[in-house]
């Protein structure tokens, strides 16, 4: 899911008169059922025998709306939008947040738009979505964690669950109760922007990882809990397996062609989805903007994955047992052929249940009525839709308790969420090298701290922080690697010269934190597009080191006796011509907001435990490199980490 904000388009396609007519048309004799007859709320009844009955009364109009999810920002200027076109559902994408950004803000403008919603015929509740992808992130205040390539170097599933227990409880008690995580890619290719975003390139280790849908949503019964949110699986499927070269616009590998046999499929991109919805019962399920082109019957005919019936309906619905709803990406049905009416009948056919429209949402019911109108949209379709939406909005116990249930708002940041977090991140840690078992330190030496990374927090949470891309700076609340040092070895003499200008002479050791700037998406794609802040570019994504991080490294390593290198990444970098003057070398990935986890490993608070995730190259050029190739000659192999 991403974020592009632009004005609302209000051209309605293929208006006529059957078409507002539908759309404003009294409701039914059957539909005009007052309070006392609404059978639908008595909680004795399972969830889906309640959405069926309020399903039986309601008219097209109010069934499309619920199909139907814009964005917050499209319609804060006016609510009543919610009411005048019956939206199923909002959401906040990356970036996208009240004013002020604080959790009692949130929860207000979510009940704020709850309210318009119930003030509709039927009354029912709005679900609110957020990409709460690691930590409610687009809170300012709320734990950010480590981002899942981290956490899969934890190899501790029980520890996800936890993490993600955490994150549902931040986000449902600021009024969301739906989060687009956990993402269960299985990234083949560094060179993909969103790699940080994966558990790891294998897909058994994805599949262990997927108790962060435990965490979001509880076990069976759980959803309605106030520290619980419907998880999203996502993205179905192949995305992070595309070929690189056959991106979409001017991203190299992001949203591009999965080409595969249907076999290799089955094993690497799908089986991920097949645990989460028979081992874990996830609630949604999000489609890629990628495309799959089966090499059984020649390359060259791909099909994006939101037009894809044969594997949303066929496979993941059917054949898989999916009984949840299948949500669109961010207009993801405007990449597929043909007007916007096709696009509308294409991914309503396929299966997709309910479309994330942000601006488009008004043009997206007014077309997607005059297409049921036509015929070419079946009702039945209409309506297992409607259900599947119902169903788990009856699950999450909204038409019982529709407004936020703030007990837990002031648990948003807390010092005990935070220790989890500082726990997840020394558990992230990968220690790839330590020559003459430099680490762990004493902490009682004189240090020498430098690099772009040792005193930036906004680096070290990556994209999906407070904006879509990420910032770099004092962004969010939280403890920096320098700051973490200075609180775990509070007897270490400590200088700070991020360029490492300063006179190095006296030092004990040298600890250099380089690496990466934030990213989100296909402008995180090596050679891809080059995000722009207030017209000013962003440094390019090349999967090596800034000629600034490159000399500090030469700088330290060269004139310090023991010298530690941490590189703070979405992924691993080249680092081949340089780590033979490293004595230690970690992996610190992107830890998010406790840095101090960081220091808790290098001083030895806590043992090194992590594993790569990902395979380690040697250069760039052999990406794609994965474990299980015939041809397997990594810098550090898959699994690699060595303990203290």
């Amino acid at each position: 899911m991403r974020r592009a904000l632009r004005p609302i388009r209000l051209g309605v396609v293929g208006a006529c008169l059957v078409v507002v007519g539908a759309l404003v048309a009294a409701p039914s004799a059957a539909g005009a059922a007052g309070p006392g007859a609404r059978s639908w709320m008595d909680r004795s009844l399972r969830p889906e025998v309640r959405a069926g009955r309020l399903l039986a009364e309601m008219t097209l109009a109010e069934k499309i709306g619920q199909m139907t999810q814009a964005e917050r920002a499209a319609v804060g200027g006016d609510p009543s939008l919610v009411a005048t076109w019956r939206l199923g559902s909002l959401l906040s994408g990356g970036g996208s947040t009240p004013t002020p950004n604080t959790p009692e803000a949130w929860a207000n403008m979510v009940d704020a738009f709850q309210t318009q919603a119930l003030r509709t015929r039927l009354g029912i509740p709005l679900l609110y979505g957020v990409d709460s992808v690691h930590g409610h992130g687009n809170l300012v205040g709320a734990t950010v964690f480590p981002h899942n390539i981290g956490l899969g170097a934890t190899r501790d599933p029980r520890l996800v669950e936890q993490v993600e227990h955490v994150t549902a409880s931040e986000t449902r008690a600021t009024g969301p109760q739906w989060v687009f995580a956990p993402c269960v890619c299985v990234a083949r290719d560094l060179r993909w922007g969103r790699t940080y975003e994966s558990f790891g390139e294998d897909p058994g280790l994805v599949i262990k990882m997927e108790t962060a849908i435990d965490g979001f949503q509880g076990r069976p019964g759980e959803l309605d809990e106030p520290d619980r949110v419907l998880a999203t699986a996502k993205h179905y499927a192949g995305d992070g397996d595309t070929e690189y070269g056959t991106g979409s616009g001017d991203y190299p590998i992001d949203q591009g062609i999965t080409v595969t046999s249907r076999r290799d499929f089955a094993r690497i991109d799908l089986s991920p989805y097949v645990a989460a919805v028979r081992g874990h019962d996830v609630g949604s399920v999000m489609p890629s903007f990628s495309s799959v082109d089966w090499t059984e019957d020649g390359v060259g005919n791909p099909l994006k994955m939101h037009a894809h019936r044969e594997l949303i309906t066929g496979v993941l619905k059917r054949a898989i047992g999916f009984d949840g709803l299948v949500i669109s990406d961010w207009e993801g049905i405007h990449q597929l052929p043909g007007d916007y009416a096709a696009q509308v009948r294409t991914g309503v056919n396929a299966g997709i249940d309910m479309f994330m429209e942000p601006y488009s949402y008004q043009d997206f019911e007014t077309t997607l009525t005059a297409e049921v109108a036509a015929g070419r949209v079946p009702v039945a379709r209409i309506d297992d839709a409607v259900r599947r939406i119902l169903t788990k909005k009856f699950e999450l116990g909204l038409f019982e308790h529709p407004f936020t249930d703030r007990r837990n708002l002031g648990q948003v940041g807390s010092a005990a969420h935070r220790a989890l977090a500082r726990r997840a991140v020394a558990e992230s840690q990968v220690l790839l090298k330590n020559r003459g078992k430099v680490l762990p330190l004493s902490g009682g030496e004189r240090i020498y701290v430098a690099g772009s990374n040792a005193d930036d927090i906004g680096n070290q949470a990556g994209g999906w922080t407070v904006a879509w891309q990420g910032l770099s700076g004092d962004t969010i609340p939280g403890n920096t690697i320098l700051e973490g040092i200075r609180q775990v070895a509070p007897h270490a003499q400590v200088t700070f010269s991020e360029d490492a200008s300063a006179p190095t002479a006296g030092a004990d050791v040298g600890i250099v934190v380089v690496g990466e700037t934030p990213y989100a998406e296909g402008f995180g794609d090596v050679g891809g597009p080059l995000w722009q802040d207030n017209g000013v570019p962003r440094e390019p994504k090349t999967m090596r080191l800034s000629d600034a991080d490159r000399a500090a490294v030469d700088r330290v390593c060269g004139s310090i006796a023991r010298c530690v290198v941490v590189v703070v990444s979405g992924r691993p970098l080249v680092l081949t011509d340089q780590v033979g003057q490293m004595d230690a070398l970690v992996a610190s990935w992107l830890p998010g907001s406790q840095g101090e986890g960081v220091a808790d490993v290098l001083f030895g608070k806590r043992p090194f435990t992590g594993r790569l995730s990902m395979t380690w190259p040697r250069s760039l050029e052999q990406e794609p490199i994965n474990v299980g190739d015939r041809d397997y000659h990594p810098l550090f192999p898959y699994g690699w980490g060595l303990g203290t």
